[in-house]
């Protein structure tokens, strides 16, 4: 069952919908299905595992577990996966100095840093064996020993961990050892792939262009009609919420301050080589080709200043791409003045970066 989160709900469920609201971006029925299960399961010091596939947004998940605990402590966040193997139990269990080549001095571990709070394994499916084995007598004693130590230290941590591999079928393999899997699995949490939940494209498209505004973007947000939309509803999303943001930022470059039409979703933003497919657009909106009709069909109309300008800032970025950001040398490559190209690109917030 799921609930929707209200005013008239006690202050502490209030705060917790607030928290949930700001990290987690959506109000369709598997986000409010994922959002009530944090809500329950945070509280509690048991173990959590995020499952879901790659891009979902799974750390999101565990710094929301982690805000709704009440834990003083810090979370600390440990990606098993980009860590060479060598290094993650040092990365984990801290060292003293002395104990091995190049322990110039004392470390402490991520697992004692985690004391008080919660201790984060993204991708623990790709821990290797060993490891696993120092990890599962860690949660049974809830001691740590530094490598090079002598002594036990206690450590009092709430451990989430994350993974996009089918665990249990790791476990089947011989791959992952099934006592660690049970002890990290007391509460598991799916998390929906954007496929599943594609009502909250808009709202995460607008959480987006907030954030970006909040850091301080000064170039103007590009506009995405219901046409674009449409295409993105009906697009299966493989890199999840992660090609989401990608599409957004690829789409502040290429169409910012303008609208993006349905053709231009399908054809250029969502194109595996944008750049390319993007050259052919000026001549497009100023041609009146075969696509722009397509555009105008599909519609009902165009916004011509604002495709007007999305044509000049993808000349402008292009022409100083090609002259390593001079804008002297882009100028003359656009048959401009340099004062003019200087004032337009004053005007469209184009910054010159040099590679």
């Amino acid at each position: 069952m799921t609930r929707h989160w209200n005013l008239n709900q006690p202050a502490a469920e209030t705060v917790a919908s607030f928290c949930l609201d700001s990290l987690l971006v959506g109000q369709s029925a598997p986000m409010l299905q994922l959002k009530e299960t944090i809500a329950v399961a945070a509280p509690s010091d048991v173990s959590v595992l995020v499952r879901g596939e790659t891009g979902v947004g799974k750390e999101l998940v565990s710094r929301a577990l982690h805000l709704l605990s009440g834990r003083k402590g810090e979370l600390v966040a440990v990606n098993c996966a980009a860590i060479p193997a060598d290094l993650l139990e040092a990365e984990l269990f801290g060292h003293e100095k002395g104990a091995f080549t190049g322990a110039d001095k004392q470390r402490i571990g991520r697992i004692e840093q985690a004391r008080g709070g919660t201790l984060f394994l993204d991708e623990i499916g790709d821990m290797p064996a060993d490891l696993q084995a120092k990890i599962l007598r860690v949660l049974e004693t809830r001691r740590v020993q530094r490598l090079g130590g002598s002594g036990e230290i206690e450590v009092d941590f709430r451990l989430v961990c994350a993974t996009h591999r089918g665990l249990m079928e790791q476990v089947r393999a011989g791959r992952f050892r099934e006592d660690l899997y049970y002890r990290i699995a007391v509460v598991p949490i799916s998390v929906p792939s954007l496929a599943e939940r594609i009502e909250d494209i808009p709202e995460l498209l607008d959480a987006m262009a907030l954030s970006r505004r909040a850091a301080g973007a000064v170039r103007p947000q590009p506009v995405f009609s219901d046409g674009a939309l449409r295409v993105m509803a009906d697009y299966r999303w493989p890199g999840n919420v992660r090609e989401l943001r990608n599409v957004f930022e690829r789409a502040t470059v290429l169409f910012a301050g303008a609208e993006v039409s349905a053709t231009d979703m399908r054809d250029v933003l969502l194109n595996e080589d944008p750049v390319r497919r993007a050259a052919p657009k000026a001549e497009a909106r100023t041609g009146g080709s075969d696509q722009l009709r397509r555009t105008l069909v599909e519609e009902g109309s165009v916004d011509f200043r604002r495709h007007l300008q999305a044509v000049e800032i993808e000349l402008i970025e292009m022409a100083l791409a090609a002259k390593q950001g001079c804008v002297a040398h882009a100028a003359k490559a656009l048959r401009l003045q340099r004062t003019t190209l200087i004032e337009k690109m004053r005007k469209l917030c184009i910054e010159p970066c040099r590679s």
